[in-house]
């Protein structure tokens, strides 16, 4: 477990130079009486290394713009209501944790990819693996190629390390509940090139087989509650995260949650808003019923 401050800041003025790929993320522990549910962002990091600041061929502010900016502070009062949140530290484009590490590119790297690569995906192809080779323009991030070694540290210290505490808790909670909810929090560009307008919530269930139906159901009606326009699926089904650890048989449920960054962003300059504020009111109530079902769920 990680070290757990005492409130949720996202975006610091300062951030301090970690060791070799240290703590790659912060757990915020229920604040109190435990519910089974986990909430992640692992796309809401801003930490980017010096030394991979220094290879880039493109401005850090291109990298900035994949992220899920603010996400961590949307679903800041999960904690209160007795979930756990993980935020991430690194920027997805240091290792994007919602790809499967088996993704990679072979031609970014010196002297071969540092682990065994799975068959080519369009993502990889289209330079978006999880140690992504293009930044939000399609654009090459690095002036030339990284080391085996680099690719090895990114993976072990932040993917597997990431990923090794998000299996040990859903474990955690299933022995002790009975049942472990994921909720994965990501954000949405508005606009899209080739796409109608995009819809305020996109919600991803692997199509019903990554969760409870009831969790999905219950979500979307609590967006729609407040006025939200809500989708299932489209554009955005759930990734690795989701495909991973959803095993509603098992008793393990996983969904994937899409905000639109146009309903509290100023997507460009990555400034909150003028209605960040009603919009963490709206997902502060989405993730109390969010834990109340998982509650439920846990007593039956």
């Amino acid at each position: 477990m990680t070290g757990v401050p005492p409130t949720l800041t996202s975006h610091p003025s300062g951030v301090p130079e970690p060791g070799r790929y240290e703590t790659p993320f912060v757990a915020f522990q229920p604040e109190t009486e435990a519910c089974p549910a986990l909430f992640t962002s692992p796309h809401s990091g801003f930490y980017y290394p010096p030394a991979m600041q220094s290879a880039l061929r493109v401005p850090l502010m291109d990298l900035r713009r994949t992220e899920d900016a603010f996400v961590d502070d949307l679903f800041a009062d999960a904690p209160r209501f007795g979930a756990t949140l993980l935020a991430a530290r690194y920027g997805r484009s240091v290792v994007d944790l919602n790809r499967d590490p088996r993704e990679l590119d072979p031609a970014m790297f010196e002297d071969g990819p540092p682990r065994t690569c799975g068959m080519p995906t369009a993502r990889v192809e289209a330079g978006l693996g999880c140690l992504p080779r293009v930044c939000v323009r399609g654009e090459a991030i690095y002036e030339g190629l990284l080391t085996k070694a680099e690719g090895e540290a990114r993976l072990a210290g932040i993917h597997d390390a990431y990923h090794v505490y998000v299996q040990d808790l859903l474990s955690d909670l299933k022995a002790c509940h009975g049942v472990a909810v994921l909720i994965d929090c990501h954000s949405m560009p508005s606009v899209q090139p080739g796409r109608r307008r995009l819809a305020d919530v996109v919600l991803g269930d692997r199509f019903g087989s990554s969760c409870d139906h009831r969790l999905t159901g219950r979500i979307e009606r609590a967006f729609r509650g407040h006025g939200l326009s809500v989708t299932r699926n489209s554009p955005y089904a759930g990734g690795f995260t989701t495909r991973r650890y959803g095993r509603p048989k098992r008793g393990v449920h996983a969904i994937q949650i899409e905000l639109n960054r146009g309903l509290y962003m100023d997507e460009r300059a990555i400034l909150r808003g003028d209605r960040f504020a009603d919009v963490r009111t709206i997902v502060a109530s989405v993730v109390r019923d969010i834990v109340d079902l998982a509650s439920g769920m846990a007593s039956q």
